[in-house]
Order: structure tokens, then C-alpha cells, then sequence
């Protein structure tokens, strides 16, 4: 298998900000949008490269897509992966927090 190597800012595509996940971010729970090739391990070490902090786990969710449809076209919404990175004791991404 010749694939090639995803850099840190290639497995990590974007923040997922919802009302949900702020409340998660108060538990130390971020989530992001990442690559759908990637493992948990280069998930790790992208994000404690990216925010340098500390992951204590991840855990990851294949999102599958839902059908769609537009008058009598009828398709698929695209299928991704999505992260929630556990942040050791400690650690923010202030990058992240919001606005108080």
C-alpha cells in the first residue's frame, strides 16, 4: 500500500463548534473533523503537535452518509470521520474556549 504520509495539518481538517461540544470542551472533550484515513494514533499526535497539550485518549466516529434528495435528484451527503480528543488534567486549547 503506497500511501502518502498526512501531516499533522492534513488529518486535522476542523473544529466541530456546536452547542454540544461546548459543553464537552468543559469536561476537557474537544472535536474535530479529521481525515477519514487516519488512525487514532496520528490523531494524537496532531493535535498535541497543532495546540501542544497533552491527549489522554480519542476516540473516533466513522460518520456515515444520509440520503438526500432535491426535487428528483436523489443522492448522498459525503461520509467523514469525526474525533472527540480527552485532554489530560490540566491542559486547555484557549484557541478553542470561547469568549467570556
Amino acid at each position: 500500500m503506497n500511501r502518502e504520509k498526512l501531516t499533522n495539518y492534513d488529518i486535522i481538517i476542523r473544529p466541530l463548534l456546536t452547542e454540544k461540544s461546548h459543553r464537552m470542551m468543559g469536561e476537557g472533550k474537544y472535536v474535530f473533523e479529521v481525515n477519514p484515513n487516519a488512525n487514532k494514533g496520528q490523531i494524537k499526535e496532531a493535535i498535541e503537535h497543532i495546540f501542544n497539550v497533552k491527549v489522554e485518549k480519542v476516540n473516533v466516529i466513522n460518520v456515515k452518509p444520509k440520503p438526500k434528495r432535491r426535487g428528483i435528484f436523489v443522492g448522498k451527503s459525503r461520509r467523514w470521520k469525526k474525533a472527540i480528543v480527552t485532554l489530560k488534567e490540566g491542559y486547555v486549547i484557549k484557541e478553542l474556549m470561547p469568549e467570556i
